[in-house]
């Protein structure tokens, strides 16, 4: 009987390949990929990169157009940079205390600073400098910005589900309205109005970034900013509180013209509507009273609805549906086709109008300027 000997082989020392197959390339040590720090100085670079493009923007609140919006933004660069450097100094001690203090053995724990009364002092009136430094023009922007001046043309802003109202006042009778519009705010450059806001069902918030800031449109009550734009121009606003299915579609516009413009625009609102003289125009004004519009919208000597906006000058607006669709033919054809297609949410109804009723109905609304 014999017995194996054990192997005297020497187990082998060669280390383990760490070469990925799949990515190493014939003739090469091994694949090459950007460090940590590249990958994260490149997306830094993309963000400021990107950053860039955004005074460009329609809607850009760091690019004022008017006083208010200038103030805000006089306010909001520097608190920017205050809390760039408070980020900076912040993060880059955090970087020191792991990169200096890191864990090595529990021979080397690093000198602790409990009960430190000279440090304690320094972060706790640094601090409260910085805000102060913040609070005190703050507080007083906010009082600026707050008071309106007296006699200033006024105009009621209505937030509705998904539109808004304008209801420009006498300014010799506040309390009358001399003409309804909508979805956009004409004013005349150079001049401060008066904005009141309301809503008529649930809590909006008016935004028109370059001209001013934000504020609450609240359902029984008002409240009061003035607005005004440096030259003529279109700027463009949203809802920017959300209010329902088609909160993103409640859209608005502000156009400044000259004054010269602007009192012509009044002028042709305070008119009555056109009265219709073709045959199709006529038969869509019989189809808006037959077929319920009435009850809806507002026509001055025509029709009293309020659920929906004045159509009085219809036509002189170059957008309709809470700003979302331009005023063309074609784009009023699809909607009375079925507005609630075109946009979610909508209030006004499917009537299943026929193509000819379509038809008359965009004659008679092409009338309305």
């Amino acid at each position: 009987m014999t017995t194996a000997k054990p192997s005297t082989a020497k187990p082998s020392t060669a280390k383990p390949s760490t070469a990925n197959p799949d990515t190493t390339r014939p003739g090469t040590a091994g694949p090459r990929y950007p460090s940590r720090w590249a990958k994260a100085a490149g997306l830094v670079a993309v963000v400021f990169l990107s950053s860039g493009c955004f005074i460009h923007y329609k809607q850009s609140a760091v690019n004022p157009k008017g006083s208010v919006a200038r103030q805000l933004n006089n306010l909001f660069w520097p608190v920017f940079w205050i809390a760039v450097g408070v980020f900076v100094l912040v993060a880059g001690l955090v970087l020191i205390a792991v990169i200096r203090f890191r864990a090595r053995s529990d021979d080397e724990a690093p000198r602790q600073v409990h009960g430190n009364t000279r440090l304690e002092v320094m972060w706790t009136i640094i601090p409260a400098l910085l805000l102060a430094g913040i609070a005190i023009p703050t507080v007083k922007m906010v009082f600026d910005i707050n008071r309106i001046p007296k006699n200033l043309m006024q105009v009621d802003v209505i937030g509705h589900r998904w539109w808004w109202e304008f209801d420009y006042k006498d300014p010799a009778h506040p309390q009358d309205v001399l003409f309804r519009t909508a979805n956009e705010l004409h004013l005349p450059a150079g001049q401060k109005f008066e904005l009141n806001l309301s809503s008529v069902d649930v809590i909006h918030n008016f935004w028109v970034p370059n001209l001013a800031g934000k504020l609450y449109a609240i359902p029984g009550r008002f409240n009061h900013m003035v607005m005004d734009a440096d030259n003529p121009g279109t700027y463009y606003g949203q809802c920017s509180e959300y209010c329902g299915t088609s909160h993103a579609n409640m859209r608005l516009r502000v156009i400044a013209q000259t004054p010269a413009d602007f009192a012509s625009w009044e002028s042709g609102q305070q008119a009555g509507p056109a009265t219709p003289e073709s045959a199709d125009a006529v038969t869509g004004a019989q189809l808006f009273t037959t077929k319920g519009c009435t009850g809806c919208h507002s026509i001055t000597g025509i029709s009293k609805g309020t659920v929906g906006p004045n159509l009085t000058h219809f036509k002189s607006r170059s957008v309709f549906a809470g700003s979302i669709f331009e005023n063309t033919d074609n784009n009023l054809r699809a909607w009375l086709a079925n507005p609630p297609a075109e946009k979610p949410g909508s209030v006004m109804p499917n009537l299943n109008l026929s193509a000819a009723e379509i038809h008359g109905l965009i004659a008679y609304l092409d009338t309305l300027k």
